[in-house]
């Protein structure tokens, strides 16, 4: 599902946040990405939807290599990755159902199935009944389960999220864990940069601890592995 091969990455001021990477992430693993501030996970996750392009290597996604991808393309890349922010990211002037109902409009979805693929995911995450609320009329967890509808309501194979509980409370992350893994238990591979060790020491996934741009640690049903 997802490879990178000998993946580099420079940023203009010098900063290495790639350096030498090599990975293979099945389809349906569920996978768990460690490490101090600074190491490179953020760049890890924003060059498998091409947030971010390798200086150097390969990066391929269910068959499409990103390298190569031109930029007209990337919308369509994106199609079949969801997306999960640390801050939500969600249009505050649109209602729970208009957010979500958004990822299959701008592909020019036909307005009946968006109703009833909305509908559908709006029930995954426990919010159907708080389809017409405004995101500043819900909690910080009940926004975070919106943005995982909307990145989930197409169907994607796989989805990558950066600090999904990092503005969450405990119980509301266990709540939104919750859901992740109902999600990959439907058969969709998850990717998640996390801080949380509790999170990662409890519900054991594989986990990929990067330090210093470099993979220093591959386990499967790992821990954390650092202090909090």
């Amino acid at each position: 599902m997802i490879e990178m091969q000998d993946v580099y990455k420079r940023y203009p001021n010098g900063v290495v946040a790639a350096n030498g990477i090599n990975v293979h992430i099945e389809q349906g693993e569920f996978l768990y990405v460690v490490g101090p501030s600074g190491a490179g996970k953020s760049t890890f996750i924003k060059m498998m939807y091409r947030e971010e392009k390798p200086t150097q290597g390969t990066i391929t996604i269910n068959g499409v290599n990103l390298s190569k991808l031109k930029a007209s393309k990337v919308p369509m890349l994106r199609r079949n990755i969801g997306v999960v922010f640390q801050d939500f990211k969600l249009l505050p002037t649109l209602n729970v159902y208009e957010n979500v109902a958004f990822a299959m409009e701008v592909i020019e979805e036909e307005p009946q199935y968006i109703k009833k693929r909305v509908m559908e995911t709006l029930e995954l995450v426990g919010l159907k009944h708080k389809a017409r609320m405004l995101p500043t009329e819900l909690s910080g967890g009940e926004q975070q389960r919106v943005s995982i509808a909307r990145s989930i309501v197409n169907a994607p194979k796989v989805v990558i999220a950066d600090e999904p509980t990092g503005n969450l409370d405990p119980d509301t992350s266990w709540d939104i864990m919750k859901t992740f893994e109902e999600i990959n238990m439907r058969g969709t591979t998850v990717v998640m940069a996390t801080h949380n060790r509790d999170i990662v020491n409890t519900i054991k996934h594989r986990v990929i601890a990067i330090e210093g741009g470099k993979i220093v640690r591959d386990e499967q049903k790992g821990e954390y592995g650092y202090e909090s």
